[in-house]
């Protein structure tokens, strides 16, 4: 099979186009034949040698993907040969074949072609694991969502509207804000222009957010705390602005607020199955009926590679990269 192999870690140039034999599967996995396939940052760590994956998990990018099944392991039921899925992985996506714990896989929703599917699974299972299990995202709480046009941002303005919750955002630009909204931000805060911790505590009416869902880090930090809600919760997904921050212990203590993050991709098979049915119940037939989205920013051959990846460096894109290797017709939603 056709894979990205990275011989040495650094810039996008590093990634190569070369050939495998296929992946085996064990009795608890699905072989995928795929069409497309997620490009995320943490495929960039990755390259950049920051990333490791886990112990057993394919040294091959890419953490998510849509094909159609073409092995079923022996212990596996409910699936078959020839349907369409996409996947949470831990590695490997960015190949012609994949195998997978068929647990973490959720039929392609209707309506969806499977290049749309590809841009699912790594944004809404790290949404729902990151607001509604770290983040104890509550009925009834307001959202602020720093960086409301990544990948990850898109799809949680639109799970955490499309559940009822009062969504901000912050992006780079008013295009981006007026996306944000498009999605069901009800507000949107170029943080370039505008100091996002004065406008927060303007909209809030002093108040401030129940929950933040952060990506930057670093000096957010200390803004981000004076704007939580008490009992408020910041979520750490990624630390773009850097890994250390200073924060006021006495602050965190009188109001009780928590600082907390997660990673997914080396949590166990269990932990992703069980947000696996959450999604399936909660959140696929949002997507069916067209409340919930993909957004899709921009698709790439396999061979391209190294341009999906400077595009997601570069922070323009609106939205998922898709690494695309099957011949299909290409039904991708952008805006």
């Amino acid at each position: 099979m056709r894979c990205i192999g990275l011989p040495r870690f650094g810039g996008p140039e590093v990634m190569r186009l070369t050939q495998r034999p296929l992946p085996r599967s064990d009795p608890s996995q699905l072989l995928i034949h795929v069409t497309a396939a997620g490009v995320n940052r943490g495929d960039t760590v990755q390259r950049r040698g920051h990333y490791p994956p886990p112990l057993g998990a394919s040294d091959i990018p890419g953490l998510e993907v849509a094909g159609t099944i073409v092995e079923v392991g022996s212990a596996v039921n409910g699936w078959k040969v020839g349907q369409q899925v996409c996947a949470l992985l831990t590695g490997g996506g960015y190949a012609e074949y994949c195998n997978v714990p068929a647990a973490q896989c959720l039929p392609v929703p209707a309506g969806l072609s499977l290049t749309e599917a590809a841009a699912l699974p790594e944004a809404c299972f790290t949404v729902w694991t990151m607001l509604w299990d770290a983040g104890r995202l509550a009925p009834g709480e307001t959202i602020l969502i720093q960086g409301g046009t990544s990948g990850i941002g898109v799809m949680a303005i639109q799970m955490a509207a499309a559940l009822g919750h009062r969504v901000i955002a912050t992006a780079g630009s008013d295009m981006k804000c007026e996306v944000c909204k498009s999605l069901g931000a009800d507000a949107a805060i170029n943080y370039r222009t505008t100091d996002f911790e004065s406008a927060i505590k303007e909209l809030t009416s002093g108040h401030g957010v129940d929950v933040i869902l952060d990506m930057v880090g670093g000096d957010y930090v200390k803004r981000e705390q004076n704007i939580m809600a008490d009992g408020g919760r910041l979520v750490f997904i990624a630390f773009l602005g850097g890994t250390s921050a200073s924060f006021d212990i006495r602050q965190m203590m009188h109001r009780r607020l928590t600082l907390t993050g997660a990673t997914l991709r080396a949590r166990s098979v269990d932990f992703k199955a069980a947000i696996a049915e959450q999604l399936r119940t909660q959140i696929w037939p949002l997507i069916e009926t067209k409340r919930i989205r993909p957004i899709i920013d921009s698709t790439f051959r396999l061979e391209d590679v190294a341009q999906a990846h400077e595009r997601i460096e570069s922070g323009d894109h609106v939205g998922k990269i898709l690494l695309t290797l099957s011949d299909v017709k290409n039904g991708s939603t952008r805006l």
